[in-house]
């Protein structure tokens, strides 16, 4: 990727996940697929993404390890507009609200546009989930609330702690009991909590680990940590959850790479298999410690993840 376009990071607008590019308010999309090469270099800076579809006014430029990818200020203005701030009480739409399962005891309560469907899910690497009910927004986040302290469960949960168990998940009968168990928990509390306005909805368990391509694939064994100038990042590309891409590169095992890490960059496509493995350091050092393999390869640090051919359509 060249010219201008910046990566605006994955998306699952449907059952694949799918890269998006921006470039002075155009946009453009490369549907990613299981097997093929993914490989790409860093150039230059890394720029604030900007809030809700406009552009950085500051054209800010932002640190390499930021997941969110925006500057203070369009932070603070994307954050404002979401469901998440309370700020939308008078939304018309219909939501419904989730129980999401992303490993053993990784389980939290949430709530999504109707109109979305399950890309809410996708999109955070739920690898098991079910709905629980449906309504008004207000309803909805009241019913979320009363869920949450009920089973006890957090409000997010972070990326990392969903890698450290994604690649040693249990198995299928014994993912879909721990989220029916939990269902039934939440379903006992209608009437002592629930809004009358929020209708429940019948236990359905909603299995990703195929869709995300987890039962396929070798376990993880590493995460980028940030990109720099000049970095390479290149792999085949084995599954992927959430924004997180599992690429399988040769000599080092299959490295994640959260792709909310590459928002803002400029990127060259490379071919996967020209990188040698040595392009994809072990060090868990910072960006200061970064160095060059060849004259143009450059070093992109690794951290461990907790106990081939050129990509299509990447322009």
């Amino acid at each position: 990727m060249s010219g201008g376009w910046w990566c605006a990071g994955v998306r699952w607008p449907g059952q694949v996940p799918e890269l998006g590019w921006s470039r002075r308010g155009d946009r453009r999309v490369s549907v990613l697929a299981y097997g093929a090469g993914l490989g790409f270099r860093a150039l230059g800076e890394r720029h604030c993404v900007g809030a809700r579809g406009n552009v950085c006014p500051l054209g800010a430029v932002v640190p390499g390890r930021s997941t969110g990818g925006r500057c203070a200020e369009c932070a603070r203005l994307d954050r404002a507009h979401s469901v998440a701030a309370d700020t939308m009480a008078d939304d018309p739409r219909t939501y419904r609200v989730y129980l999401a399962w992303f490993g053993p005891g990784l389980v939290k309560v949430g709530i999504t546009g109707e109109e979305r469907g399950a890309a809410r899910l996708r999109e955070q690497g739920a690898v098991v989930f079910s709905w629980l009910g449906r309504g008004p927004l207000m309803a909805a986040r009241r019913t979320e609330e009363v869920l949450r302290a009920a089973l006890q469960v957090p409000d997010r949960i972070p990326y990392a702690r969903k890698r450290a168990v994604r690649g040693r998940l249990p198995g299928r009968e014994e993912r879909a009991a721990e989220v029916a168990e939990l269902y039934g928990r939440a379903a006992a509390l209608e009437g002592r909590g629930w809004p009358e306005s929020l209708e429940r909805l019948p236990l359905e368990v909603v299995d990703q680990v195929a869709l995300f391509g987890l039962d396929r694939a070798p376990a993880p064994v590493r995460s980028v940590r940030e990109l720099v100038d000049g970095g390479v990042v290149a792999g085949r590309l084995v599954a992927a959850a959430g924004p997180d891409l599992h690429l399988a590169v040769e000599g080092v095992g299959v490295v994640v790479l959260d792709t909310r890490l590459i928002t803002g960059w400029d990127l060259a496509a490379v071919p996967a298999e020209a990188v040698p493995a040595e392009a994809m350091s072990a060090e868990a050092g910072s960006a200061g410690a970064v160095s060059a393999v060849a004259e143009s390869d450059v070093r992109v640090p690794l951290i461990d993840i907790g106990g081939g051919g050129v990509q299509g359509g990447l322009f």
